[in-house]
């Protein structure tokens, strides 16, 4: 049995999985807001729990946001801020009493729908991230690349590729810099970019809907996300040279970029034919969660 828990910021979640990847169990508690301690025991909790109930012991592999250095061992860069600069890892391993293995939530959606999601039958898979931010991994022959650094994968958070309107403002990111690809493809920077060009304050699944119904504003500023984003995935393409692109997050359910962004890939990318699969993730909100699960492709070994 697998068990993967996926810390968020208000939940964490819990599942266990059988070899198939059937679900045995899923539960899920609320995530202790500043307090290291209470989260290790909130994951001993969810773990012990199904394990009693399911009366097998599972491997353990966790999600979360933000990722471990390699320079340091410590957290970094997550949102659940009291994470940062802990050892987690070894933490939880001693908490626990078993070694646990961690991977950056992207990462681990990446690994779910490369197993046995969407791109189950890739080789080569880039998993992507398009909601309240834009995250990224690389899963190759079914294992995480996490890279020399940790950061492989983390391609949200590079300069935007394409030309930007020289009246609208820059765009500052969380990360310290300024117009990040994040800042121009996330679910707020869609609905921003339509009220700069409209007026107009929708949501980017209002502006999706809107555009859905024949509105030919939301149906534009969809076109300029089409393309942008086909841009940014074209510098992917070019270094990685995937099999498939998944998508997950909100803007994945906007059902037009599956068929606008592969003839825009086939103009910004350095081939005679662009190839490579842009497939909507199988497996929604669950990926990350199935993902840490999968963190251990043969069970505790």
């Amino acid at each position: 049995m697998r068990i993967g828990i996926d810390l968020g910021g208000t939940k964490i979640e819990a599942i266990a999985l059988m070899p198939d990847g059937t679900i045995l169990d899923r539960r899920r508690l609320p995530t202790p807001q500043g307090d290291y301690q209470g989260i290790m025991q909130t994951i001993l909790d969810l773990v012990f729990g199904i394990e009693r109930d399911c009366k097998v012991q599972g491997s353990i592999g966790i999600g979360t946001p933000g990722s471990l250095s390699p320079k340091t061992g410590l957290m970094r860069n997550s949102n659940s801020v009291v994470l940062n600069g802990k050892p987690f890892d070894r933490d939880l391993t001693q908490f626990l009493g078993r070694q646990v293995r961690i991977a950056n939530d992207a990462n681990c959606f990446a690994l779910s729908e490369a197993v046995d999601g969407a791109a189950s039958d890739a080789a080569h898979v880039f998993g992507v991230i398009l909601g309240t931010g834009v995250g990224g991994g690389l899963v190759i022959d079914r294992a995480v690349v996490a890279g020399h650094n940790g950061i492989a994968g983390e391609w949200g958070h590079n300069p935007v590729p394409f030309a930007v309107d020289p009246d609208m403002p820059p765009r500052p990111c969380f990360c310290g810099r300024t117009n990040c690809i994040e800042t121009f493809l996330s679910g707020g920077a869609l609905a921003k970019d339509h009220q700069f060009r409209t007026g107009k304050l929708l949501s980017a699944e209002a502006i999706a809907e809107s555009a859905t119904e024949g509105d030919l504003e939301a149906g534009r500023s969809l076109e300029v996300y089409a393309d942008r984003l086909a841009q940014a995935l074209a510098v992917v393409i070019n270094i990685v040279d995937p099999d498939a692109i998944v998508l997950g997050g909100g803007i994945s359910n906007i059902a037009r970029l599956y068929t606008a962004l592969p003839p825009l890939l086939d103009r910004y990318v350095f081939a005679d034919g662009v190839t490579t699969r842009i497939l909507r993730a199988i497996h929604g909100d669950s990926s990350g969660v199935r993902g840490a699960a999968w963190l251990w492709p043969n069970g505790s070994d």
